[in-house]
């Protein structure tokens, strides 16, 4: 399920079915322009991968909104603004809470998140929509649900 009034509907009759999370994070940046591109491929290809991954486990998943943080900026930091947000999330119950990026940089604070983490080394694609594109997201879906159906 994800972050829309429909869906949103859908989960408060059928809670008890949906145990896992997943929050996709990505990295925010203006400053330096000669990587606008890049980051901003990064984003698209992590929103159709993680709206990939939760179409694959829909009716067990929700897909809470993409978190962003500062790319430069103090990843200790986020990393408790991150906690907060499991905070939250926990309220539901969830069981399972999952932490989506591309950044390897997250791989240091791992231990510092009250959630599991799931980096997948990123790509970047001039079209994220291409079929070549959408294969190889499909690829690399495929293992991330069948990691996280290992932590069920």
């Amino acid at each position: 399920m994800q972050w829309t009034k429909r869906d949103m509907g859908v989960y408060v009759g059928s809670k008890e079915f949906i145990d896992t999370a997943i929050i996709p994070i990505l990295p925010f940046q203006l400053s330096q322009e000669s990587n606008l591109s890049k980051s901003t491929s990064k984003r698209e290809v992590l929103s159709i991968f993680a709206t990939e991954i939760e179409k694959e486990l829909s009716g067990r998943v929700l897909l809470i909104p993409n978190y962003y943080y500062l790319e430069y900026g103090d990843k200790l930091e986020e990393a408790k603004r991150l906690n907060s947000w499991n905070e939250e999330i926990q309220k539901q119950p969830f069981e399972h809470v999952f932490i989506l990026t591309f950044d390897s940089g997250w791989k240091r604070f791992e231990k510092d998140l009250q959630a599991n983490l799931l980096w997948v080394p990123g790509f970047q694609a001039d079209d994220p929509n291409s079929d070549e594109m959408r294969q190889m997201i499909r690829g690399q879906v495929s293992d991330v649900v069948e990691l996280i159906r290992s932590y069920w």
